[in-house]
């Protein structure tokens, strides 16, 4: 059985016992893919970005599906609109599809600089007036979103995947890390990295996505028993 064929075979598994879902996420995406891209929709994608796609994730667009049920909220889907391929999802416009052909900078900020923004975050506690503390707080948040935040630090990256409260997953396109997955839980002050296995070796896509497969089978047939 191909990998879109066990997905589909999830679909008809009830996705929540009470108010918990059996697989996180999937009472989001039930279990649905999109359908897949064909080798003339793929070629149009990678001549638009400028650069071919790691072949995991050429592979999972052309049998498996061009977004849709996967690891948490789903893959983010690639979508024709208005004559342009874009990918669709929550923070999947956090990518610039435009610099999808740079290398993706494994090297984050300096990190005397985050350190010493982290010191010189302002805390409500010490200002007598809370309008003060949100002046103090707006001015040091810009230099915040300016180191961690800068779209420099994406670029040969698509974002992926949702993980809720604003963390997310990219694939690396172009460069080094081209085709493994990285975290992005920047929202919680912690910096972008690679995304590692139990024995500290980088995840690939294919790797990340039947991770999650081999996952959701066990939840759901364990549930069934």
């Amino acid at each position: 059985m191909g990998v879109r064929e066990r997905v589909q075979a999830l679909a008809g598994v009830p996705v929540q016992t009470g108010s918990r879902p059996v697989v996180f996420g999937a009472n989001g995406h039930h279990f649905r893919l999109e359908q897949v891209l064909s080798p003339k929709e793929l070629a149009e994608l990678e001549a638009q970005i400028g650069v071919r796609l790691p072949e995991e994730y050429r592979t999972f667009l052309l049998q498996v599906g061009a977004g849709g049920a996967g690891p948490a909220y789903g893959v983010f889907s690639v979508q024709l609109k208005d004559g342009r391929w874009q990918w669709a999802g929550d923070g999947a416009d956090l990518a610039d599809a435009s610099r999808l052909a740079e290398p993706f900078p494994v090297a984050g900020p300096d990190p005397t600089i985050v350190e010493a923004l982290l010191k010189r975050c302002p805390q409500e506690e010490d200002f007598d007036d809370i309008e003060d503390f949100d002046t103090a707080y707006e001015a040091w948040d810009g230099q915040w979103l300016e180191v961690m935040w800068n779209p420099q630090r994406t670029v040969g990256g698509i974002a992926l995947c949702h993980l809720g409260c604003a963390r997310r997953q990219w694939l690396v396109v172009s460069g080094p890390e081209q085709g493994r997955i990285w975290s992005d839980d920047r929202v919680d002050e912690v910096d972008l990295a690679p995304l590692l296995d139990a024995d500290d070796q980088p995840v690939t896509f294919a790797r990340w996505y039947l991770d999650w497969l081999d996952h959701a089978e066990q939840q759901t047939h364990s549930q069934q028993k």
